[in-house]
Parts: C-alpha cells; sequence; structure tokens
C-alpha cells in the first residue's frame, strides 16, 4: 500500500502557504486603504482630475511583472471608456515614443521605481511636458521623483517566501489602476448601456443587452382588438406561439392579455369561444419597458412565475419576448 501520510503533509503544507499568501495580499490592500486617508488620496484626487481633463489618451507604461498589470490597468481603462493603450518601455526606445502625444497623459508602473527601460519614457515626459502618473512604492527613486503625480503605494512584503516574485505589489498596483478607472467611471456617469458599447460580445455583452434588444417586433406581435372573441384570440396565440396576446383598446394602448391560464379558465366556466376577450383577460398584466436590461426581465419573469411578457413604452406593447429569447441570448 502506498503510504498516504506524505501527500497527507504535502496538501497542509499546500494550504498553509495559500493562507499565508492571501493574508499578506490582504494586508496590503488594507494598508493601501488606509494609506489613501493620507497623502496618497491627495494625490490620487488630483491624479483623477488629470485623467479627466486629458484630452487625449492614458499611455500605461511598465517592465516585468508591472508591464502586465499596466496591461491589465490600460484594458480596463478602455473598457470603461476612457481611451487608453499600453505601450512597452522596451519598444518605446525604438520608435513607439510617437505613439505618445502632447495632450495625452502617462501612467508609469515600476514598484522599485528604478526600471532602467523606463527612462526614455520619463525623459519624455519631462521634454514635451506631457503629465506623468506614477504608481510606485519609493519616492525616492527615479520614476518617483520624476511624476508629476507619483502615487506612492505603502511598502509591503511580498508573499514569496524569498521576498522577490511580485505578488503582493502586483495586487496592490493592480488595485490603485482600479481605483483610478473606477473614479473616472464614476465621475462621468458611466452607466451600464455605456458599458454595453465596449461589451458587446460573450456573456457580461448578453447582460448588458437589453429588451429592445431582444424583443420580437411588428406583426410576430400576438395583438387583438378589446372587441374581439375569444376564438380570434385563440388563433393569434396559435399563429405567434409565445402563449399569450396583447389585448389593446381603440388607440393601440395595452388593456390586458389572454394567456393560455386565462383560457383554461376561461373554458372551464363555459361559453367559451364566443366569449369576447374582456371577459377572461388579465387586465393589470406585468409589463416592462424597452431599456430594462436582461438580467432584470429574467429576474422579472422568474418572480412572477411567467414565461412571456410584452414589452410597453407609452402605454402600448412595442415587443414581446419570453423566457427562450434569454437562454438563446446566453443570459442565464
Amino acid at each position: 500500500m502506498h503510504d498516504l501520510a506524505p501527500m497527507a503533509a504535502a496538501q497542509t503544507t499546500a494550504l498553509a502557504s495559500a493562507r499565508h499568501t492571501l493574508e499578506l495580499e490582504a494586508q496590503g490592500l488594507t494598508a493601501l486603504r488606509a494609506a489613501l486617508d493620507g497623502e496618497l488620496g491627495t494625490v490620487l484626487a488630483r491624479a483623477v482630475a488629470t485623467l479627466q481633463a486629458a484630452t487625449g489618451r492614458v499611455i500605461v507604461t511598465g517592465m516585468g511583472k508591472s508591464g502586465h498589470v499596466g496591461r491589465k490597468i490600460a484594458a480596463t481603462l478602455a473598457s470603461t471608456g476612457q481611451p487608453a493603450y499600453f505601450v512597452h518601455p522596451a519598444e518605446a526606445s525604438h520608435g513607439d515614443l510617437g505613439m505618445i502625444q502632447e495632450q495625452d497623459v502617462v501612467l508609469a508602473l515600476s514598484w522599485s521605481g528604478e526600471a532602467p527601460e523606463l527612462s526614455d519614457i520619463i525623459a519624455y515626459t519631462r521634454r514635451f511636458k506631457v503629465p506623468l502618473i506614477a504608481i510606485t512604492a519609493r519616492s525616492s527613486g527615479a520614476l518617483g521623483r520624476a511624476a508629476d503625480l507619483p502615487l506612492i503605494l505603502p511598502a509591503m512584503p511580498e508573499a514569496c517566501p524569498n521576498g522577490l516574485a511580485p505578488t503582493t505589489s502586483t495586487i496592490m498596483q493592480m488595485a490603485m489602476g482600479d481605483a483610478l478607472a473606477v473614479a473616472l467611471l464614476s465621475l462621468r456617469g458611466f452607466t451600464a448601456q455605456d458599458f454595453r458599447r465596449f461589451h458587446p460580445g460573450g456573456k457580461l455583452g448578453a447582460q448588458l443587452r437589453s429588451a429592445r434588444d431582444l424583443m420580437h417586433t411588428g406583426l410576430a406581435v400576438p395583438m387583438v382588438p378589446d372587441n374581439a372573441t375569444l376564438s380570434q384570440a385563440i388563433v393569434e396565440m396559435t399563429g405567434k406561439r409565445f402563449g399569450i396576446t396583447a389585448v389593446v383598446d381603440g388607440e393601440g394602448r395595452l388593456a390586458g392579455v389572454i394567456t393560455d391560464g386565462d383560457l383554461r379558465r376561461a373554458f372551464e366556466s363555459g361559453g367559451f369561444t364566443d366569449r369576447p376577450v374582456r371577459q377572461a383577460m388579465t387586465s393589470n398584466p406585468r409589463t416592462i419597458g424597452p431599456e430594462m436590461l436582461a438580467p432584470q426581465i429574467l429576474a422579472e419573469l422568474n418572480a412572477a412565475a411567467i414565461t412571456a411578457v410584452f414589452v410597453v413604452e407609452e402605454r402600448r406593447p412595442v415587443g414581446v419576448l419570453n423566457i427562450h429569447d434569454l437562454l438563446r441570448a446566453g443570459v442565464a
């Protein structure tokens, strides 16, 4: 038989290491949050104002692990409406400095502040008076000294047992980038609909689609006048296959709906096919607006235990959708 003791010991060690890593990284974020109550918070507010006022783009740069974090920050900024690009500092020294314009703002990352690859970008920003924001842990480093707005992060130990592999430091840098991006987003009043313009694909894109994007319109919408009979409603429901039809008044306003359930109840009470729809319809049906987002629509359907709903604008049904439309769109 295999001795399971070494495996159990290894698992215990791994779990202890994982806990220690997360504890140190959490401590880094806690220290970062506390630092915002001091000078870091003052500089952060000025940095956000500088980014907001910029007429150009945010050029993010960094070397090594700071560069990887910088790429993520640039992507987050771009996805929330702030034009941003990542420029590799080594490539910048070989022609890519031409990507940086005077109306841009440079956001440079270096935990030590001494990455030599950043020297040409730093010099370029000083020469052409391009605002330079730094995310670094050393105010005395070359980057911290040169920056117009140095965001000096608390110096916290790395989770790596050798104190070398960037772990806590990259978490803190990324969190600072998120803080900048979300502050800008909030100041611009960036909405879910704005967000959707930059995220049309995948699960996130599906969740940001609205009723207007998903609904069936025009002749596909089941609809009968309020002077119709139940037999006419059945024909409309059968032809459109939503298990529901709108009942509208002479002005085209929604007066009620006829559902499969309404038909069953009407059948049980007699006088079925010739009965006016007004006598069998649900007079105050649940409806949604055209700008309601897909996850909210799904929640509405689930809460009401219904499978289809009319989209109403100015009291008039302009569309219809059912739960299958949401599922096909990838909402659930």
